[in-house]
């Protein structure tokens, strides 16, 4: 049974306790369920300090590079180590570290995790070592802090933040999380292919996708967790223990993981939590299509009308933006967060 994330260092005991009493009170409640979401969007596998931990490098047999990130009893002391704590401490509790840019519940350990470690989860480590890279969504090539931009635009849905958007260019929230990853990274061979990058490219099943059949998935493998209206719950603090995957606290439209097959490779290596590889690709396609299939912010980059949004930017994408569901224009956004 995994726990949920643990509070990041310096918050009161009072707040620790609260957190700690409502999160086990949950588990009771769930039965044993384990956590079902992706990410974009899970609390994340908490990390055993007490693992061997091997940062030496070979080569398998498709050419690319295994690698192991430290342990976090590595950081470094002095000015450094305290930008990479920060760095990671912004990572862990997104809403709390960097509250003035972020919309929704989310974090960025929702969709990368076990503190942007786990392979096949889009770890950091491998982020790290990409960039800067050409990026068919903004179409430019993109440093690592444009990349930390577009992640608070879309996945943390800036727009809907107290500031309206993302950190602006130079704040020190991208230079603590860039010291973070950067740290995470250490003994890794810049541009080389590292395995466990990014997130598994799951083949498409002979029946495809269909979101109704996702929706008896999700309510059998996740809605005792997120809730049967997909808006997870909270603890006493109102800090996300299990997050929202769909909705106005979740990601918007121009996040990656609106894109079903993003999605479906996520859930089908990382959930249910602590059991991945446990459902079928056909329930990995159809739980993914049954979440990107409901309402959600709108995409900051709209314009003018959705078809036209549709067009300019989610034409080749697997994504259900733009299509009417149930007699409704998905798109056209939800009411703001409160």
């Amino acid at each position: 049974m995994n726990r949920p994330e643990e509070p990041a260092e310096g918050e009161p005991l009072s707040d620790q306790k609260k957190g700690q009493t409502t999160s086990r009170g949950i588990y009771a409640i769930a039965g044993g369920v384990m956590l079902f979401a992706f990410g974009a969007l899970v609390a994340d596998v908490v990390h055993l300090h007490g693992e061997q931990h091997d940062t030496s490098k070979s080569a398998p047999a498709d050419g690319k590079i295994a690698f192991t990130p430290p342990p976090e009893s590595k950081i470094p002391d002095g000015p450094g180590g305290d930008s990479i704590r920060h760095g990671m401490a912004i990572f862990q509790n997104t809403g709390t570290e960097a509250a003035q840019y972020v919309g929704n519940g989310l974090a960025c350990r929702n969709c990368h995790l076990d503190a942007g470690r786990k392979p096949l989860s889009a770890p950091m480590w491998s982020a790290w070592v990409s960039y800067p890279e050409y990026r068919s969504k903004n179409k430019k090539m993109n440093s690592m802090e444009d990349r930390l931009n577009g992640c608070f635009s879309y996945s943390m849905n800036g727009q809907g933040s107290p500031s309206g958007g993302p950190p602006p260019k130079g704040d020190p929230i991208y230079t603590d999380l860039e010291a973070y990853f950067h740290w995470l990274a250490t003994g890794a061979p810049t541009g080389a292919k590292l395995e466990g990058a990014g997130f598994l490219k799951l083949k498409k099943t002979a029946l495809g996708y269909d979101r109704l059949r996702g929706q008896v998935v999700y309510q059998q493998h996740c809605a005792e967790c997120h809730a049967d209206d997909g808006q997870g719950r909270t603890d006493l603090n109102s800090r996300s223990i299990f997050p929202p995957l769909w909705g106005p606290h979740s990601y918007n439209w121009g996040a990656g993981m609106t894109q079903v097959n993003n999605a479906a490779g996520f859930i089908k290596v990382n959930m249910p939590l602590g059991a991945g590889n446990t459902l079928t690709d056909q329930q990995a396609w159809d739980v993914a299509a049954w979440i990107d299939s409901q309402e959600r912010p709108k995409d900051p980059r709209q314009k003018g009308s959705v078809a036209d949004n549709a067009k300019a930017f989610h034409d080749k994408e697997q994504s259900f933006y733009g299509k009417t569901v149930d007699g409704h224009l998905l798109g056209t956004g939800t009411p703001p967060a409160h």
